[in-house]
């Protein structure tokens, strides 16, 4: 293989080099798609599903309920990426790209039909976890590798800069969720909210997943960017032959970013569910908190491309998990400390998650045999997401409820300890490709 092959688009002179600010468009698109589809279901997890599907419990258990409900996709996600792989291996990505999607956007407006506990009693709980279940095996075949391709072709000297590029999805995602909801619970009386106001957002999300589904078709189905993916052997491998040639890199790079995805759940869905049920402030106010705290999750989301090409991924990911470590100590007793207390925690918590989140996407990568990065990237995603974030709302709000709010803390402190331990495991070396 040539060395123009290698880094752009083979022979095809108008193409030797992929341009990383077209493909940095294409997965910020799918990503804040993909993620606000998951803030959609977990703000509803706090404010509808406890009354919609499990009126016969406390509102506490039915929160942890619908909790458990929502970590059935992550569980799921695995499994669907078996399944779109092996799509992808014999019909190629923009079959496995177009069938993952329409589950998705099947499973999405779904809910948005989903009849109550008291019109079909339990079988509301079943269809609802089945969704659910859809939702996570479209998750898993929604991989599409933009991200790995985006990180191979970015300039060497801005490797940190286009591996938070990702990243800034979760933070889009939950800005225009949030925003929705807070709307929607301000402006309905509670009757048209719960009648049909909380469907309109994941109509929104099915509308948002087709735009996104065209934008990343555009990418990925080109001869042009089949050619790349390609030339930078981003192609499916088998998953047993993947867990075998790579699964202790996958095993660490699914522990490495514990702490990020820990904190992801501390400052997105554990405060909605304290504040909505341990409070008497309205669910609207602690939605625009969040919104704001947002915002400066994609702030800090830049910066750590920036700092991450200064002083490199790791460092900057070891020192973050440090830093999330001192956080668990005393930050999540600020939840009790009223609108102040809380504002802080979110807007603190919000910079912490960004600095280490915005590079936490594939720091183990680079470890990766060529032949299996495609597959071991997708699952080492799903592990880590299974692992760091699927229980993280349920285990938490039962820490809280039953130990105090100090416990959730101990619960941020186990996942950064687990990333400083991975990152010391890997012994890796910033690599000149992955810094």
């Amino acid at each position: 293989m040539t060395e123009t092959t290698t880094a752009g688009l083979g022979s095809d002179p108008a193409h030797k080099q992929a341009n990383p600010g077209e493909i940095a468009i294409g997965v910020i698109i799918g990503r804040t798609a993909e993620f606000f589809d998951f803030f959609v279901y977990a703000i509803a997890s706090v404010i509808v599903f406890p009354r919609l599907v499990f009126p016969f419990a406390s509102e506490l258990t039915g929160t942890l309920y619908a909790f458990a409900i929502f970590a059935v996709a992550f569980i799921a996600r695995p499994l669907g990426t078996v399944i779109f792989m092996a799509i992808d291996r014999r019909y190629g990505k923009s079959a496995k790209l177009i069938s993952a999607m329409l589950l998705l956007g099947t499973a999405t407006v779904a809910i948005a039909f989903l009849p109550g506990y008291s019109e079909i009693g339990a079988a509301s709980i079943w269809l609802l976890a089945l969704a659910r279940a859809a939702q996570g095996l479209a998750w898993g075949g929604a991989w599409d590798g933009m991200a790995s391709l985006l990180a191979l072709n970015a300039p060497k000297e801005q490797r940190g800069w286009y591996a938070m590029v990702p990243q800034l999805g979760a933070p889009l995602g939950l800005i225009v969720a949030s925003a929705l909801f807070a709307y929607f619970t301000g402006h309905l009386s509670s009757e048209d909210f719960f009648g049909w106001g909380w469907r309109y957002p994941f109509f929104v999300a099915f509308a948002i997943n087709v735009v996104a589904l065209f934008a990343r078709l555009r990418m990925v189905v080109t001869p042009e960017y089949a050619s790349l993916f390609e030339s930078r052997e981003l192609q499916p491998s088998r998953v047993l032959a993947t867990l075998g040639h790579d699964g202790r890199n996958i095993i660490i790079g699914a522990f490495a970013p514990l702490a990020s995805f820990a904190l992801f759940h501390m400052v997105t869905v554990f405060p909605l569910s304290w504040v909505f049920l341990f409070t008497r402030e309205s669910p609207v106010r602690f939605l625009i908190i969040e919104t704001i705290g947002a915002m400066f999750g994609v702030a800090a989301i830049i910066a750590s491309g920036m700092l991450a090409d200064r002083i490199g991924r790791k460092p900057l990911l070891m020192g973050s998990a440090i830093a999330i470590a001192v956080f668990s100590g005393f930050a999540p007793q600020m939840l009790d400390a009223g609108p102040v207390g809380e504002t802080a925690y979110m807007i603190l918590g919000f910079i912490l998650l960004g600095l280490s989140f915005g590079q936490s996407s594939g720091v183990i990568a680079s470890s990766f045999r060529t032949a299996y990065r495609y597959t071991a990237s997708a699952l080492t995603a799903d592990l880590a997401w299974l692992f760091g974030a699927g229980f993280a709302p349920l285990v938490a709000l039962l820490l809280a409820t039953d130990f105090g709010l100090i416990s959730s803390g101990a619960y941020l402190l186990s996942g950064a300890v687990v990333t400083i331990l991975a990152l010391y495991i890997s012994g890796l070396r910033e690599s000149e490709e992955y810094r």
